[in-house]
């Protein structure tokens, strides 16, 4: 009889317990049925912003139709997690008469804790949403997610500096007068808005 959070327990119920545990965790390719069956949630830090702070991205991506979901938040947790869910997914699942199945995370802060204090966990507990979380170090098993923010990095860089190039005012119209570009203030912020 061993002790696990002040609860005997045999042998045989930590082995079915240690069983149960490596089933939840996601190996391999991902396969899915259906809509809804399963869904991706990662977390992607945007950047610093000045006079704001940190940014983060909430991602989630359906597996099986790859429909994807990203909201901006400042923190990093539990509570941004889950409102994520609250504001975007879920809404979106119900208007189609498809339930939420299933999510696949990390191992991050914001997604795993006690089921009792965790606002995330909670969370998903009222929305009967089962939660399968990586192996640990192996952020290929997400890849659903990570390969979508590599997506948005990509079109975010080239829009940015495509976006500069043609927001240039000598390239808008290059047969108006020198007098036209003395600069004023809206010229200037234009300029240098990333």
């Amino acid at each position: 009889m061993a002790r696990s959070d002040g609860i005997l327990l045999t042998e045989e119920q930590l082995q079915a317990l240690e069983k149960a545990k490596q089933e939840k965790e996601a190996h391999g390719e991902i396969e899915t049925e259906h809509p809804g069956y399963l869904g991706s949630q990662d977390t992607y830090y945007v950047g610093t912003m000045k006079g704001v702070g940190r940014i983060y991205q909430q991602t989630f991506v359906d597996t099986y139709s790859r429909v994807a979901f990203a909201c901006l938040y400042t923190e990093k947790n539990a509570v941004t997690a889950a409102h994520a869910l609250n504001e975007s997914v879920i809404p979106w699942f119900e208007e189609r008469d498809t339930p939420l199945l299933r999510i696949l995370t990390d191992r991050g802060t914001e997604y795993c804790g006690k089921i009792e204090h965790h606002a995330y966990q909670l969370y998903l507990a009222i929305e009967d949403v089962d939660h399968t979380r990586t192996k640990a170090r192996s952020p290929q098993t997400n890849g659903i997610c990570e390969r979508f923010h590599r997506t948005m990095k990509q079109e975010f860089r080239k829009r940015r500096y495509l976006g500069r190039y043609f927001a240039h005012p000598m390239m808008q119209n290059r047969r108006a007068k020198r007098d036209d570009y003395k600069p004023s203030a809206v010229r200037v912020t234009q300029r240098y808005v990333p």
